[in-house]
């Protein structure tokens, strides 16, 4: 019973999520998805090397829950511009940049740390792979700076 209460809450939650940050959503999971495999491989890889220790895994854990609390900062920075923009009557449509961006760059950031801890292990990757999500999160700074400008 206590299972399916809180299967129920938790499916509610990601529904009013979904619903309030639209094009955010599925970014934001798969940020999520990308976390929990970095972090196994991370393990894993310290695992093999003899190196696994619980501090280790808890500060990895601290990390991967600051990754969302800059996409928090990054969808309030949104909200911030958006409200600011309508009192200018200026209308974005409810598009969340740089939350969007944040979260994309941070994707990009967890994939080339997988690469890395798989690599680690003695799995063959191609090099263009790794070169290819570092030139994606390269662009996604460049955005970000270009809006500065």
């Amino acid at each position: 019973m206590k299972g399916n209460v809180f299967h129920g809450v938790i499916a509610a939650a990601a529904a009013g999520a979904a619903a309030y940050f639209q094009e955010l959503a599925l970014p934001v999971v798969v940020l999520f998805l990308v976390m929990v495999m970095d972090y196994i491989s991370g393990m894993v890889r310290a695992w093999t090397r003899g190196e696994l220790c619980s501090r280790v895994g808890i500060m990895g854990i601290v990390k991967k829950a600051a990754y969302l609390l800059a996409v928090v900062v990054a969808i309030v920075t949104d909200w911030v511009v958006q409200t600011a923009a309508g009192q200018l009557g200026v209308d974005f449509g409810g598009f969340f940049f740089f939350g969007l961006l944040v979260t994309a760059w941070l994707v990009l950031n967890e994939c080339i740390s997988i690469l890395e801890n798989i690599s680690q292990l003695g799995v063959p990757l191609p090099s263009f792979l790794a070169a290819l999500l570092q030139k994606l999160k390269s662009t996604a700074e460049d955005k970000g700076e270009e809006l500065l400008k």
